[in-house]
């Protein structure tokens, strides 16, 4: 995790003056609930486009937010730097009661309620054809190959799988846990999910409705979490992570697939997609805040790229507190050896 450090007297005062403006501390108490675009924090705020484009331009000079172009749309986040933790120490005085805050608030929870109606609609009319149209865009078989090597040979106990789908990850890991728990918000997927671990003989593994922002399951209870192909449909996959990472036991590990940064904006308004990939610092940033390592990243490229090509990338992480606890014991050994 990165600590804050202090910083200069005048850029205490820039940043100040940067946040020091009823609107620009209402977009900074927004996206300390996820990344959001221009387009959410218009509806939300109510104000015209430009004028909050400004306002954002400010926060961002003023290095209190980072600015992340995707394709045609631009997300912005709060930003780590040591201003930007100074403010976002700041934003932790304001009162969560204030009716201007709460109003903002409830928008943005419309905001997300439609985007999230979207991706259920995209859901429900793709369910029949999801496999497919996964295979249209990148080899699931390669896919499926490196997961397999990165899960290894040796068996585990329990696995998570957040966002199932048609329970693809719970049949091609059958062999590798002792139980399975599949987790998807969308009734038409779950469906076909129990309708695919039925016809592959999948009988140590289970489906359930949920929300991936909420698992219905418990804390430290999981050996391996899966995270496949989900997250580029989220308002805030940070949030996602940070839920899959609570689940893990102590040296849990967790395996997310999704898509390496590109520009098929087609993808937006055809089949749902709020983020048109993600890269590797990011990533890592998000799994670090999750209280993760990350172990490895996999990179798999089309051998005949195409201009509807997409490249996808594995990260691996692990729950460090079992390690933590290793290195405590062998500490401990080897004080007491040197004792006798």
């Amino acid at each position: 995790m990165r600590e804050q450090k202090t910083i200069g007297l005048e850029q205490l005062v820039e940043a100040l003056r940067g946040a020091g403006e009823t609107t620009r501390l209402r977009l900074l108490a927004l996206l300390q609930s996820g990344d959001l675009t221009v387009k959410d924090l218009t509806q939300i705020l109510g104000q015209s486009q430009p004028r909050v484009s400004r306002h954002l331009k400010l926060l961002v000079e003023a290095a209190l937010i980072e600015r992340f172009p995707e394709g045609s749309w631009v997300y912005y986040r709060p930003s780590k730097s040591p201003v930007g933790l100074t403010a976002q120490a700041l934003l932790n005085t304001l009162n969560p009661s204030d009716s201007i805050l709460q109003r903002d608030q409830e928008r943005l929870a419309e905001v997300k309620s439609r985007n999230a109606e979207t991706a259920a609609r995209y859901f429900a009319q793709s369910a029949q054809h999801w496999d497919r149209i996964r295979s249209h865009h990148i080899s699931e078989r390669a896919v499926e190959k490196a997961l397999l090597e990165l899960v290894g040979d040796k068996p585990f106990g329990t696995l998570l799988d957040v966002g199932t789908g048609t329970g693809r990850m719970l049949e091609l890991l059958q062999g590798h846990y002792a139980d399975a728990v599949g987790i998807d918000s969308s009734l038409e997927m779950l469906a076909l999910a129990r309708a695919n671990l039925d016809a592959s003989k999948t009988t140590h593994a289970q489906v359930r409705f949920g929300d991936i922002f909420n698992l219905p399951v418990a804390r430290n209870t999981f050996d391996v979490a899966v995270v496949h192909q989900v997250l580029h449909f989220l308002d805030d996959p940070a949030r996602a992570i940070k839920e899959t990472a609570q689940a893990l036991r102590p040296g849990g590990r967790l395996l997310i697939v999704d898509f390496a940064p590109h520009q098929l904006e087609f993808l937006r308004n055809e089949h749902a997609h709020r983020r048109l990939g993600f890269d590797e610092a990011q990533m890592a940033s998000w799994i670090d805040d999750a209280g993760l390592d990350l172990l490895s990243t996999t990179h798999l490229t089309p051998e005949k790229p195409r201009p509807d090509a997409l490249t996808v990338n594995i990260w691996l992480a692990q729950d460090p507190r079992i390690l933590i606890a290793a290195d405590t014991m062998q500490t401990r050994s080897t004080v007491t050896s040197e004792t006798v």
